[in-house]
């Protein structure tokens, strides 16, 4: 009888090693042709620990989970219904007026402005600047400007619709939504069953470590959307406010769009500007310096001021880790990347400071800290 191969041979470890490679390299292929349907039920988790904070708050009364998830439910529909009689009329109609009648008549006139030299007597040293960049002699072309937007457009929509590309459209939407639902009512359902799947898939004695990391991102995340919710609600009110001073009419529907767009940190304000001045120079266009310096204050207070005050230890990321963050998530995943940059960047420097640089490295000090 031939003598067996050694398990312990180096052709029988190259082998291994060549297996485990070849492996390796079709699960991360097989995860890229699914990263959509994986952002989605990322994002479905996201939703399920939003919705899971009054379900905390009913348990904590002694409730028991399924009167508590009622309780929540019934709640949440008693706000949204309260809102839509009260601000949905009044959003809806200033949003109509702002889509098809303000905006596009404020960035004509705007661009009129600029072609006619007007633009630099409101500016002082605009001039000077475009003519350092080799600018001034450029003329803005509003059926150019039209066309690179429905291109912009178009290509937004061919990207989105990438994330589930056998459909498209409506039914991608639809279909998006119904994963991002349904991943977050299983989770809220049974949470534990899913947090036990994970840490089963873990060796016997790192089982209690993986028990603390998970708690980890479970904390970092619901200070995320604290510390989120309350800058939102911030710059929504505070642009709100001071638009209505200045005597713009659709306030409250740039107020909420202001709101809204600050979901996305450093690219929130930018998108906020451009309606609010095209805005302004048709209703308000000596107040124009005023709007723009509304919008850098109030985003200069909330990225600076009151941010950083409300962030916990349990979530303290730098503003380089979210830029790097969005700009390589939003590259690799898309608009849906880009929106969920933060508390995934928070995720990783969870993972790299428990995993790595406490288990790996040893370093109980700097793992006890978060980055700064």
């Amino acid at each position: 009888m031939a003598d067996q191969q050694p398990t312990d041979s180096p052709t029988f470890n190259n082998l291994n090693a060549i297996f485990v490679t070849i492996l390796t390299i079709i699960v991360l292929v097989g995860l890229w042709q699914i990263r959509g349907i994986i952002m989605l039920a990322l994002a479905g988790m996201m939703l399920a620990i939003l919705l899971s904070i009054p379900l905390r708050f009913f348990m904590r009364w002694g409730l028991n989970r399924i009167v508590s998830i009622v309780l929540s439910f019934t709640l949440g529909v008693l706000v949204v219904t309260l809102l839509s009689f009260l601000l949905v009329p009044t959003l809806i109609n200033q949003f109509s007026v702002l889509l098809t009648s303000t905006i596009p008549s404020g960035l004509n006139q705007l661009f009129e402005y600029w072609n006619s030299g007007e633009l630099y007597q409101q500016i002082p040293g605009l001039e000077n600047l475009l003519d350092y960049l080799e600018l001034d002699t450029v003329v803005l072309d509003t059926e150019l400007v039209n066309q690179v937007i429905d291109q912009v457009t178009q290509a937004i929509n061919r990207f989105s619709g990438s994330v589930l590309p056998l459909l498209g459209g409506v039914a991608s939407v639809l279909l998006s939504t119904f994963i991002v639902l349904f991943v977050c009512i299983y989770i809220i359902i049974e949470p534990n069953t899913y947090t036990r799947g994970i840490i089963s898939l873990t060796p016997l004695w790192y089982r209690d470590r993986m028990q603390t990391i998970l708690s980890r991102i479970d904390e970092t995340i619901r200070a995320w959307i604290r510390v989120t919710a309350v800058c939102m609600l911030f710059i929504g009110v505070s642009t709100g406010i001071g638009l209505a001073l200045v005597g713009v009419e659709q306030w409250l529907a740039l107020g909420v769009l202001a709101g809204l767009l600050s979901f996305v940190p450093n690219f929130g304000m930018v998108l906020t500007l451009v309606p609010a001045v095209a805005v302004t120079i048709v209703q308000a266009p000596n107040a124009i310096f005023i709007v723009i310096a509304i919008i850098v204050i109030v985003s200069f207070a909330q990225a600076q001021i009151i941010g950083p005050y409300l962030t916990s230890e349990t979530m303290n990321l730098p503003p380089v880790l979210i830029l790097i963050g969005q700009i390589i998530l939003g590259v690799f995943f898309g608009f849906l990347g880009l929106m969920l940059a933060v508390p995934l960047t928070a995720i990783v420097v969870v993972l790299v400071q428990e995993i790595y640089v406490k288990d790996i490295l040893g370093d109980e000090l700097s793992s006890a800290k978060n980055i700064e």
